[in-house]
C-alpha cells in the first residue's frame, strides 16, 4: 500500500475542495481492498451518486469516504441532518471511510473503516442551523462523533502512517458482522453496552461493574424497567459472539 498520494492527477482543477476530492478518491481506488470480503480492489460509482461513493464487485459492500487533514479520532463534518438519519434508519446505508491525511505531504495519515452496522442516531450530532443571511439559511448539518463508536467498530486500515494486516483487518470486520443482522432499536442496546465495557479500564471486569452504568441507561432508555436484566442479556450475547469471555462468578474478560 502507497501512502502517498498523488498531486499531479488533480492539476486540472482549480477549486481546493475538488483538487482533494479528486486525490483522495484517486488513492482509495489504486490502493483500497474490500475489509468485508477481503477483494482485491474496490471500484467507484458515478460521480454525484447520492448514497455511496465506492463499492466492491465481489460482495457489493458500499462506501463512503470523508477525508480531512485534521484528525478524526473525535468528530467529522457531514452532510444534512435529517439526510443522514433517514439513511441511517434505511436499509441502504453504506460503510465509512475516513481518511485523516497530511496537508503539507499529501500522504496519509490514518484511514479508518466503520461498518454500517455500527451506525445509530446516536452517533450523528446536529449542527445548528445556517443563519437567516446564509446562501442555505436554515439549513442543519451534521457530524459524524467518531468517538460514540465502539473501539470494534472503528477498523484500521492505516494508523500513524503504517498499514495494518489484512487478515487482522478482515477478522476484525467480520467479528462484529453479527450486530448487522439486528434491527437498529437492537443494535443500539449493544452497541451502548459494548462502550460501557470498553469504558472498565481494565481487562477483567465484573457484572456488579456494569450495573455502574445503569443510571445512564436507564436514563437513555426511560420506558425500559428492566435495565438490569438487559445488561446481563447483552453480556451473554457478546459472550456467545466471541467479543468476551464469561470466566464465572460474575467476572467477564474482554477478548
Amino acid at each position: 500500500m502507497n501512502l502517498q498520494m498523488d498531486l499531479t492527477i488533480a492539476e486540472k482543477y482549480n477549486s481546493g475542495s475538488q483538487r482533494i476530492r479528486v486525490i483522495t478518491e484517486s488513492w482509495v481506488n489504486q490502493n483500497l481492498f474490500c475489509p468485508y470480503c477481503g477483494g482485491s480492489y474496490i471500484s467507484h460509482f458515478e460521480n454525484n451518486r447520492p448514497v455511496a461513493d465506492f463499492y466492491c464487485p465481489s460482495c457489493s459492500e458500499e462506501y463512503e469516504l470523508k477525508s480531512k487533514s485534521s484528525s478524526i479520532s473525535r468528530k467529522v463534518n457531514d452532510g444534512a441532518y435529517s439526510t443522514m438519519i433517514e439513511r441511517i434508519e434505511s436499509i441502504n446505508n453504506p460503510n465509512f471511510f475516513f481518511m485523516h491525511y497530511g496537508k503539507t505531504d499529501l500522504r496519509v495519515k490514518n484511514f479508518i473503516m466503520v461498518p454500517k452496522h455500527f451506525f445509530t442516531p446516536d452517533i450523528i450530532e446536529k449542527r445548528k442551523a445556517l443563519s437567516m443571511t446564509a446562501r442555505r439559511a436554515g439549513w442543519v448539518g451534521c457530524n459524524i462523533v467518531l468517538q460514540q463508536i465502539p473501539e470494534e467498530g472503528r477498523v484500521y486500515i492505516v494508523k500513524d502512517e503504517v498499514a495494518q494486516p489484512v487478515e487482522e483487518i478482515l477478522s476484525k470486520v467480520q467479528k462484529t458482522n453479527f450486530i448487522s443482522g439486528y434491527k437498529l432499536d437492537a443494535r443500539g442496546w449493544i452497541l451502548d453496552i459494548l462502550n460501557c465495557v470498553n469504558r472498565i479500564p481494565t481487562r477483567t471486569f465484573s457484572l456488579e461493574e456494569m450495573y455502574a452504568f445503569v443510571p445512564e441507561l436507564q436514563l437513555k432508555y426511560p420506558e425500559n424497567h428492566h435495565v438490569r436484566d438487559k445488561i446481563r442479556q447483552q453480556l451473554q450475547l457478546l459472550r456467545d459472539k466471541g467479543i468476551i469471555e464469561f470466566e464465572g462468578r460474575g467476572r467477564y474478560c474482554k477478548l
